[in-house]
């Protein structure tokens, strides 16, 4: 018998920091009757950087914690992780792990949306070092919209922004400026940007200060909640199993005062949270 077999608790979301706050948040308003537990590995933020055999070990760790707190379907609320983690996981561990239990991305949700948001057939990705390192997005969009051409762009200076509560400073303009340039340079006929980092919504206002109004900015919370919700409806004995107080419970791998101030950024509560290890 598995060790994770309870039937049934909480949906748990997963991310390397913050940034999955905003997947979470969306979840709470579409799905608001579900209970979460919501995970951030800040003391090892960013992955955008690591490897794929960190990124994987590192994502595990936190797949099998959430399982062993009862979670019978967990989100990876964080593009790296679903690009560099996702399939191996699905593939080679969940089968004698936990083969009752389901973990998802947010990378095929929000590349499903693009066919009916691009005109010209011309998408940018806004997103970490490893994400546009994986080409998991031009992948991912190639196997649903052949003709659409993907165009990625690295920005390994925004999580550090976002990560250290500096979104919304004259510093950031820079470098905000700079990488939608440097996109739009690269393909001129983009008429939709996704943000493939879930940590950038928090510069959604900068961004789109500097990108032509005429292009389209996708940020995922919307779109990974309602593929979310038709999971769930689609497969009843999941949803069955996800129970429903309306609770939300907070896990850190930092210092809890330093979560619930961008918490609080984030989500515009107060949370309370709990300081855990993971190995």
């Amino acid at each position: 018998m598995s060790p994770f077999s309870a039937l049934s608790g909480p949906i748990g979301v997963f991310d390397s920091g913050y940034g999955g706050l905003t997947i979470l948040s969306k979840f709470r308003e579409l799905l608001p009757k579900y209970d979460y537990i919501y995970l951030g590995d800040n003391a090892r933020t960013p992955y955008g950087t690591r490897s794929f055999e960190v990124v994987y070990e590192f994502t595990l760790q936190a797949v099998r914690r959430l399982f062993d707190l009862g979670c019978p379907l967990v989100i990876l609320a964080c593009n790296t992780a679903s690009a560099k983690a996702l399939r191996s996981i699905q593939q080679n561990d969940l089968p004698h792990l936990a083969p009752e239990r389901r973990v998802l991305g947010v990378i095929r949700p929000t590349a499903e949306s693009l066919g009916e948001l691009t005109k010209t057939r011309h998408v940018g990705i806004l997103a970490t070092a490893g994400t546009i390192k994986s080409e998991s997005y031009p992948l991912e969009i190639r196997k649903l919209y052949p003709d659409i051409q993907v165009t990625g762009m690295a920005c390994p200076l925004w999580v550090p922004l976002v990560e250290n509560n500096e979104f919304d400073s004259p510093g950031a303009d820079y470098f905000v400026q700079k990488y939608v340039n440097n996109l739009l340079e690269k393909d001129p006929e983009i008429d939709t940007i996704v943000l493939g980092c879930t940590h950038y919504p928090l510069l959604y206002k900068k961004i789109r200060q500097y990108t032509p109004a005429h292009i389209r900015l996708v940020a995922q919370g919307e779109y990974v909640s309602n593929s979310l919700k038709d999971y769930l409806k689609r497969h009843p004995d999941m949803d069955e199993r996800c129970t429903k107080n309306h609770r939300c419970e907070f896990l850190t791998t930092e210092s809890v005062e330093k979560f619930q101030e961008s918490a609080s950024v984030f989500l515009h509560e107060q949370v309370q949270v709990t300081s855990i290890t993971l190995e």
